[in-house]
């Protein structure tokens, strides 16, 4: 069994499991596309860069990690479908973007996580070491949020899907409980977010880009982490949280129920009531560290080149 996988080159997660999954499949993955016997679309978007010879000729396993409303209606839908003629079976990360599937396609869906790094992402019981080093407040109530919240191409525009709009909402109701509310930021399009922290005059330190190693230190030094997407794949911050058993609280969007204790997913009816469960959610992702998470996807592989041959 050969297999080929798309290329992104984005510095986006997808790119870190593509590149780990290489790395422990040498044996079986190849970059000459017409060697191989399974294409696996790992983005939906990188079809268009494969040959249609091969899409037309190879077994194609296609990972969706989410859907967006546009995705249902007009060119989004129009997109799915013309994709949809190449794909043999889909692989999803969640039942909740299954669910989502489910209404484009009749083709077989396989709903299987990807995993967490836990030789990167893992508890360190010295928060208050990490935040000398990094200068982070060491008296202050610490809210970290390390996924982007602005669009591309207007970083003044909010990533609705994100829910940027609904994590300024929690923080006004946290500062009322925590007037020393300080809000740690990462990555790149954080723009909305700082511009609305300054209209609250709500302190906030931001970096804006950090290794793997660094961020599992920064998990490490926060009190709590909020998950408040509309729509999401992972997100991984979710896994990783759980990794380093940081306090969580999360939308019922993506893996979040897979992971996370129902009574620390909300609304924005009830994100008061919400209440983080860091042993729940360690407990939960031992299932998708890495090496049980490459063993699933070799499971899997192995099963679906049996039925092909």
């Amino acid at each position: 069994m050969k297999i080929f996988v798309s290329n992104l080159n984005e510095s986006w997660i997808v790119d870190r499991f593509r590149n780990e999954w290489i790395e422990e499949n040498r044996e079986i993955f190849t970059e000459k596309i017409k060697e191989a016997d399974i294409v696996w679309i790992i983005s939906p978007w990188t079809w268009q860069k494969i040959p249609k010879k091969y899409l037309k000729s190879k077994f194609v396993i296609c990972t969706i990690h989410h859907l967006e409303d546009k995705d249902f209606t007009g060119s989004g839908k129009k997109e799915f479908l013309k994709r949809d003629k190449y794909v043999d079976i889909y692989h999803t990360i969640s039942e909740n973007s299954y669910k989502q599937i489910l209404k484009l396609t009749n083709k077989k869906i396989e709903i299987l996580p990807f995993w967490v790094n836990d030789d990167i992402f893992y508890p360190i019981n010295n928060k208050l070491e990490i935040r000398k080093k990094y200068n982070l407040p060491t008296e202050s109530y610490i809210i970290g949020s390390f996924q982007r919240d602005s669009e591309g191409n207007n970083l003044t525009s909010p990533k609705m899907i994100k829910g940027p709009d609904r994590f300024i909402e929690i923080l006004k109701e946290k500062l009322v409980d925590y007037p020393n509310l300080t809000i740690l930021l990462t990555g790149k399009r954080r723009s909305y977010i700082i511009s609305k922290l300054k209209e609250l005059d709500i302190n906030y330190i931001y970096f804006e880009m950090v290794s793997v190693e660094e961020l599992n230190e920064l998990y490490n030094s926060l009190d709590l982490y909020i998950v408040s997407s509309r729509v999401e794949g992972g997100p991984q911050a979710i896994f990783e949280c759980a990794a380093t058993k940081t306090s969580i609280i999360s939308t019922d969007v993506g893996i979040a129920k897979e992971i996370l204790n129902k009574k620390s997913l909300f609304d924005m009816e009830n994100f008061t009531l919400a209440v983080p469960d860091v042993d729940t959610a360690y407990e939960n992702v031992q299932k998708y560290t890495k090496n049980k998470g490459l063993e699933n996807f070799r499971i899997f592989f192995n099963r679906v080149y049996s039925e092909v041959k």
